[in-house]
């Protein structure tokens, strides 16, 4: 299988390329570059497999939540690529994909039975917000508890289940407001942990195999929050 995820939800450019179990990645910091470079990553990573376009499977996508113009990015390329191609996407959750990241980087234990790591995933939703999002960690892949909501950093609650529980994303910095009794339980906390598309790409080749693909006009951003809200902020 030949598949290209991109993530541009976020202060992080990324495309990954996964070809028969391989990946390869081209990733940077440029919050406000993600139109110039997205792009010139995807020709650099199918020209370093000896790719075309019209080679790859299937795409992925960090759908959101995240920057509202940095999620219409992604999804404008991913929707023309795969309309030109005649190939399916898998959108993937930005918090997800971070909460594997976790996984990854931070070396979280993943079991099934009772024991499990969690992952409370933070994003800055600005207006006061954070999106927020509680995983566990099953054989080394996060399986959301509950639903990924906006709210308070106030109203942020963490499900019953796992015993041991790890923080990430930016919305952290908000941690001051967070319940104690929420940060009591969290014993690292890594704010600083930026979406990568490898992650993406990882996810999305499980969800393929699961039937999860959908048509190019099916691959739709996830705001959480509506995008009246979004509106209201200049630059987003």
């Amino acid at each position: 299988m030949k598949l290209l995820a991109l993530d541009t939800s976020s202060e992080g450019c990324s495309a990954a390329l996964l070809v028969d179990g391989e990946i390869s990645e081209r990733f940077e910091l440029a919050p406000r570059g993600h139109t110039r470079l997205l792009m010139p990553m995807v020709r650099e990573l199918l020209l370093a497999q000896g790719l075309v376009p019209a080679d790859l499977d299937v795409l992925a996508f960090a759908c959101g939540p995240g920057s509202f113009t940095g999620l219409r990015i992604a999804t404008g390329v991913v929707q023309g690529l795969a309309w030109g191609l005649d190939i399916p996407v898998v959108p993937v959750s930005s918090l997800e994909a971070v909460a594997l990241g976790a996984i990854e980087t931070l070396d979280i234990p993943g079991h099934s039975i009772p024991g499990h790591s969690g992952i409370a995933v933070a994003f800055d939703a600005r207006m006061g917000e954070v999106y927020w999002g509680c995983f566990e960690c099953r054989a080394g892949i996060p399986v959301l508890l509950g639903e990924e909501q906006v709210c308070l950093p106030s109203d942020v609650a963490l499900p019953s289940g796992p015993d041991h529980w790890y923080g990430v994303g930016q919305g952290w910095q908000y941690r001051s407001g967070m319940p104690s009794a929420i940060t009591g339980q969290v014993e690292t906390i890594d704010e600083a942990l930026v979406l990568r598309a490898s992650w993406v790409a990882r996810l999305a080749a499980i969800g393929y195999r699961q039937g999860k693909a959908v048509p190019a006009e099916q691959a739709q951003p996830v705001y959480i929050r509506d995008e009246v809200a979004w509106k209201k902020l200049p630059g987003r």
